[in-house]
């Protein structure tokens, strides 16, 4: 957990220092070249400052070890932190569709072109920054870094429809003189929808959505690897944060004492542990195994069992 927060925070800090930089630059090149979409882009980039502290603030409560208070540990603060992200996105798109709309119909003098320049400078950082944080954020299986990227996953998108809204306007301002404005109201726009996935991911995981199909098998997979093993009936996993915590129901061989089939349990929840570095902890619970259930060969019963 502790080696999985601290990439975490190393990320979020160096999400802070870009995204701050580039809403400084953005906001008063913007606003010095008269250009509302520019300025949108800049606010929505120190949302992304707001949300990148919420992340590294979250990492740094997972960190925290288990207690008596929180035995499954204080993995799920990370998880509360990717539905912040999601809250400060929608947030923050409304704020700007609604003042950009505002904007549209007054007149006002045609943008300058080299308001341009920050938003091509945001969309190469951010495009490095989002895939750094997308394979760091499935790496150590971190909801709040994944929201993050698509966070800047939005800026790029948001970043090209300022670019073409300010080139309109400069290239023809007599007829697209408004497309300024309107640029910066599908910025909102854009952001809005990101951020409502942003928060239906996270909350899938803090009401204990069952994860991937695949990552269920992996360890039914490696608890069948035991010789003991003759059939997984029951496995459930829940998010705690960074990892999960699985309830596993193996079936033994009823005619192993209870001590033999407490040692297989045992060595079964530390192969998973060690194998899937995303497990946390397995509490398995031994069942006798009958090779016929309701007069048919159980599906999940190993190969010539």
């Amino acid at each position: 957990m502790t080696a999985r927060a601290t990439i975490g925070k190393r990320v979020a800090l160096v999400s802070i220092a870009i995204s701050g930089s580039l809403s400084v630059a953005k906001i008063l090149i913007g606003w010095m070249a008269k250009s509302t979409s520019v300025v949108a882009d800049g606010v929505e980039s120190a949302g992304d400052v707001v949300a990148a502290a919420f992340v590294y603030y979250g990492f740094m409560l997972a960190a925290k070890p288990a207690d008596r208070e929180h035995p499954y540990g204080h993995g799920r603060y990370e998880t509360l932190t990717g539905l912040m992200v999601g809250l400060i996105l929608v947030l923050a798109g409304v704020s700007i569709a609604v003042r950009s709309l505002e904007r549209a119909g007054a007149v006002h003098t045609t943008p300058a072109l080299y308001g341009i320049w920050p938003l091509l400078a945001s969309l190469i950082l951010k495009v490095i920054l989002s895939s750094v944080k997308f394979r760091f954020g499935r790496r150590i299986g971190s909801s709040a870094l994944i929201a993050d990227a698509w966070n800047d996953f939005v800026d790029i998108i948001s970043a090209m429809a300022a670019m073409s809204a300010l080139a309109l306007t400069v290239l023809n301002p007599s007829r697209f003189l408004a497309a300024d404005h309107y640029g910066g109201f599908a910025v909102g726009v854009i952001v809005i929808f990101t951020g409502i996935r942003v928060a239906k991911e996270s909350t899938q995981r803090l009401t204990d959505t069952m994860p991937r199909p695949e990552m269920i098998e992996a360890i039914c997979r490696v608890a069948l690897e035991h010789p003991a093993v003759r059939r997984v009936e029951k496995c459930y996993a829940r998010n705690t944060g960074l990892q999960y915590h699985v309830d596993l129901h193996i079936e033994v061989d009823p005619a192993m004492s209870v001590l033999e089939s407490h040692e297989a349990a045992t060595r079964v929840r530390f192969a998973i542990r060690e194998r899937l570095d995303w497990v946390a902890d397995v509490l398995v619970h031994v069942e006798p195994w009958l090779k016929q259930v309701d007069g048919a060969l159980s599906e999940q019963a190993k190969p010539g069992a």
